[in-house]
């Protein structure tokens, strides 16, 4: 895991245990938060397409046939 310069080892623990909640937030995901930082990589790519995968799906008002609903999906958006 990689650390803030100037900090190094383990987040001391608080007495506020919302604090503490947070402090595991970014203990745990430090290497994606970091990443972030050095390549300004994010997944709004893939939340931007599940977007418009629904609101595809909510103009046909359902699927009923799954074959179809890939084809079309794959003809509109590849």
């Amino acid at each position: 895991m990689l650390n803030p310069p100037g900090l190094s080892g383990e987040p001391e623990k608080f007495d506020y245990m919302e604090f503490n909640k947070v402090l595991d937030t970014f203990s745990n995901h430090s290497t994606t938060i970091i990443n972030y930082f050095e390549e300004r990589l994010t997944n709004a790519s893939a939340e931007s397409f599940n977007a418009k995968i629904k609101a595809f799906r909510s103009q046909l008002r359902g699927v009923a046939d799954l074959k179809f609903f890939m084809f079309r999906l794959a003809r509109l958006y590849a």
